[in-house]
């Protein structure tokens, strides 16, 4: 005997995420939603992430700051109704003559049914004669002392990996040069002589459907302007404040070289999280009001702060 299927003797009907004919029991219904294949039931689907960490300030006197550490995801297909919680963290805050700059705040995805993914944030830089501090990119170190190892980048690590060391700053004579911090693609550059270390350069990415560069390091002091690394590192100044991190890069801020007081290094880059995934399937329900664009078939999500979006 057939099958009973719905309180009718016959064939068993077999539904699609199209149609779904025929004479269904509660129980059978309840079966295929589960199973995504009722008709107009939404399908799971994969999503890419990047997640990118606040930076670190420069030194005073010092190196520059770290990138934040810098990660790529994708993920799925991703249960219907679960809710991705975003976290977009902050550029550390920069500081006066001598002091050791401030790390940045990570950034993150979590969710049920989802891997998490938690960038650190930038490395400290050294102030004046000073190490580094690690990070997603590590700071880079001050000047004098004779030499100040810049921090470790990729801390904690991840593969691939999330960030690069700072660069080491150097003594000369009465005064020295800083090292530049750590970049997403590259390691911030040595000091040398009174010629700071300029920042590591940051990483491409094309997830909104154009090339943009982040997770630059910040450079190093010296005796002239040094500049940051690409992807919103800042620059070093001279008797003025340095540049700070480029927002929503996760860049480092430029150090300071002069020891005179009220001038200060340059902040940390915010950080940045952004979701793309099929345009169809997109659910439309966020919070945190991230900032909405398609790419060709992609719909694409930019948190600039924190949030979240239900699938």
């Amino acid at each position: 005997m057939a099958k009973e299927n719905g309180g009718i003797i016959g064939v068993v009907n077999t539904p699609t995420t199209t149609t779904a004919s025929g004479v269904w029991a509660i129980e059978d219904q309840y079966n295929a939603r589960v199973g995504n294949i009722w008709p107009g039931q939404p399908v799971p689907y994969s999503i890419d992430f990047l997640v990118v960490a606040g930076g670190g300030s420069g030194g005073g006197g010092g190196g520059g700051g770290g990138a934040g550490g810098y990660r790529t995801s994708t993920q799925g297909p991703i249960a219907n109704g679960t809710v991705i919680t975003v976290t977009v963290g902050d550029g550390g805050a920069g500081v006066e003559s001598q002091a050791n700059g401030n790390a940045g705040s990570d950034s993150s995805i979590s969710g049920t049914s989802l891997s998490t993914i938690t960038s650190a944030g930038g490395g400290a830089a050294g102030g004046y004669g000073n190490n580094g501090f690690n990070g997603g990119s590590g700071g880079g170190g001050g000047r004098d002392n004779p030499s100040s190892p810049g921090g470790n980048g990729n801390t904690p690590n991840t593969s691939p990996s999330q960030g690069n060391n700072g660069g080491t700053g150097v003594a000369s004579g009465p005064a020295g040069s800083g090292g530049g911090g750590g970049g997403a693609s590259a390691v911030g550059n040595n000091g040398s002589g009174l010629t700071g270390g300029t920042g590591g350069n940051g990483t491409a990415s094309s997830i909104t459907g154009s090339s943009i560069t982040r997770a630059g390091g910040g450079g190093g002091c010296g005796n002239a302007v040094v500049s940051g690394g690409t992807g919103g590192g800042g620059d070093a100044q001279v008797s003025t404040n340095g540049t700070a991190g480029t927002v929503n890069t996760g860049g480092g801020g430029g150090a300071i070289f002069t020891l005179t007081a009220s001038v200060f290094s340059g902040a940390g880059g915010k950080g940045v999280v952004i979701l793309s995934m099929p345009l169809a399937s997109f659910s439309g329900v966020t919070t945190g009001s991230p900032t909405e664009s398609t790419s060709g078939i992609n719909k694409i999500l930019v948190f600039n702060g924190s949030g979240s979006y239900t699938v």
